[in-house]
């Protein structure tokens, strides 16, 4: 599978980390960048283009870091057809594949150590999505509101 990984400064070292371990594991990681460390950059573009991979490579995922991982997640969530998640423990990691069909996740890089953010990385790919119909049925209204712009009527 391949991974995009995308950062700003703050997620650089994690990044770094993460790239080399997940290619150890076998996936096929692309480094979207930086490729060296910036006090000053922004995360937006790496994490447009982080994004825009994902969604124009269909079965690859990816991951966007930064200090806390909420700038990066809505970054991303900006390129249509980006479902991605900030998740902080495994089982949000987990839950973002299973129920959402996350195909980004996005870590904050200070709120882990690189033994904990790995662990979450690894349970968000490993983990696939559980095709269930009431989940299925709610990323469409999502894909459809994307799409259309129309709000969905409200339930009575």
């Amino acid at each position: 599978m391949r991974v995009y990984l995308g950062s700003d400064h703050a997620g650089f070292e994690l990044k770094v980390h993460l790239a080399n371990h997940l290619a150890k594991q076998g996936y096929e990681v692309v480094d979207v960048g930086p490729h060296a460390y910036d006090a000053d950059d922004d995360y937006p573009a790496f994490c447009l283009h982080t994004g825009d991979r994902v969604v124009r490579d269909a079965g690859s995922l990816g991951v966007v870091i930064g200090g806390s991982g909420n700038g990066e997640q809505i970054a991303a969530n900006k390129v249509a057809g980006v479902r991605a998640a900030l998740a902080w423990n495994i089982d949000t990691g987990q839950l973002a594949r299973e129920h959402n069909d996350a195909n980004v996740v996005a870590i904050g890089a200070r709120q882990h150590t690189l033994d904990e953010a790995t662990a979450i990385v690894e349970a968000f790919l490993a983990t696939p999505f559980s095709g269930n119909p009431r989940h299925a049925r709610r990323i469409a209204q999502v894909a459809t509101y994307e799409e259309s712009h129309q709000l969905p009527e409200l339930p009575a």
